[in-house]
C-alpha cells in the first residue's frame, strides 16, 4: 500500500509513527506546550529526526467537553506551523487534523499532504477540498460530537456500528471524487466510545482490513488506557506504547502518539516479528 500526493508519495510497507503536534492551548495532554510557531517547529523536527513519518498539526482540541473554536483562530494556529515546517523539510509528510473545509485548503496550500478529519469530511465542502487536491484523507468514526460524545455511548455493537459508519464514509468520499487508494480508516478509539468499547474495537481490529485500505489507529494517551491505570494521561506512556504495539500486530499501517520515540521503537520490533513469521 501506499499514499500518494500530485507531488510524492509515502510506501506503507511497514506500521509508521504519526507524531502529534498539537497547537492548541487546552488538548487534554499537552496543550499549551506547542502553540507557539517557534516551539512547534523545534517540536517537529525532532519528530523528523527520530523518524516519525507523519506530523499531524491540529489546532482544534477534540477531548471531551472541548469547545469549538473560531476558524480564524484555527487558521491562526495551524497555518503558519504548516509554513515552517514546510519551509524546513520538503519531503516530511505534514497532516492536518481539522474538520474545516478552508483550514483544509489553506493548509494544502501552505504545504500539508494529508487530511486527517474526526468528522469524515461531514462538514460543509469538506469533501469537495480534498477531491479537487486529490491528496490523502483519514476518515474517523466519531459517535456525537467532541463536547458531548461521551456523555453516554451505545451501541448495538460496536464493531459492527462503526464498520457500517466507515462503509458509508467511504462511499461518500468515492462518489465525490477522492481516489478509493487515497482513503485511510480510523475506527475512532476514545471517540463516543467506552473503555469496554474501545478494547473490542482493538481485539477485532483486523475486521477493518477487508476494505484493503490503509488503517490507522490512535489510542496514545486516552482515557481507555489512563482510566483502568488511573494515572492522568501524561503519565501513561507505557500503556499508549503497549496498545500501539497490539495495533500494530494486528495490521494498524499508521499509529497515531504522543511518545514518538518510544513507539518507533516498539515498532521496529513488531517488523522484526512479522518478519520472522
Amino acid at each position: 500500500m501506499k499514499l500518494q500526493t500530485p507531488k510524492k508519495q509515502l510506501l506503507l510497507e511497514s506500521p509508521l509513527v504519526m507524531g502529534i503536534l498539537n497547537t492548541t492551548p487546552d488538548s487534554f495532554s499537552d496543550g499549551g506546550r506547542y502553540n507557539q510557531v517557534e516551539n512547534a517547529l523545534r517540536r517537529a523536527l525532532q519528530m523528523r529526526d527520530a523518524g516519525v513519518a507523519i506530523i499531524d498539526i491540529g489546532g482544534e482540541s477534540t477531548r471531551p467537553g472541548a469547545p469549538e473554536v473560531s476558524l480564524e483562530e484555527e487558521l491562526e494556529r495551524v497555518i503558519p506551523v504548516v509554513k515552517a515546517i514546510r519551509e524546513h523539510d520538503q519531503e516530511i509528510w505534514i497532516s492536518i487534523d481539522t474538520s474545516k473545509a478552508e483550514v483544509m485548503r489553506q493548509a494544502i496550500a501552505a504545504g500539508a499532504d494529508l487530511i486527517n478529519d474526526v468528522r469524515s469530511l461531514s462538514e460543509d465542502g469538506a469533501l469537495q477540498v480534498v477531491a479537487q487536491a486529490q491528496v490523502p484523507v483519514c476518515i474517523m468514526h466519531m459517535q456525537g460530537q467532541p463536547k458531548t460524545m461521551q456523555d453516554a455511548p451505545t451501541y448495538q455493537d460496536v464493531v459492527t456500528d462503526v464498520d457500517d459508519f466507515l462503509q458509508q464514509r467511504i462511499r461518500a468520499c468515492e462518489q465525490a471524487g477522492i481516489l478509493r487508494s487515497n482513503i485511510i480508516i480510523d475506527p475512532g478509539f476514545g471517540f463516543g466510545k467506552t473503555v469496554a468499547h474501545n478494547y473490542q474495537l482493538l481485539g477485532h481490529l483486523e475486521q477493518f482490513h477487508q476494505y484493503q485500505l490503509p488503517v490507522l489507529a490512535g489510542m496514545s494517551r486516552k482515557s481507555m488506557i489512563f482510566k483502568p491505570l488511573n494515572k492522568k494521561p501524561a503519565e501513561c506512556m507505557v500503556g499508549s506504547v503497549a496498545c500501539a504495539t497490539l495495533a500494530a500486530a494486528k495490521g494498524a499501517h499508521i499509529i497515531r502518539v504522543h511518545d514518538f520515540e518510544e513507539t518507533i521503537e516498539a515498532m521496529k520490533i513488531v517488523e522484526l516479528m512479522k518478519k520472522s513469521i
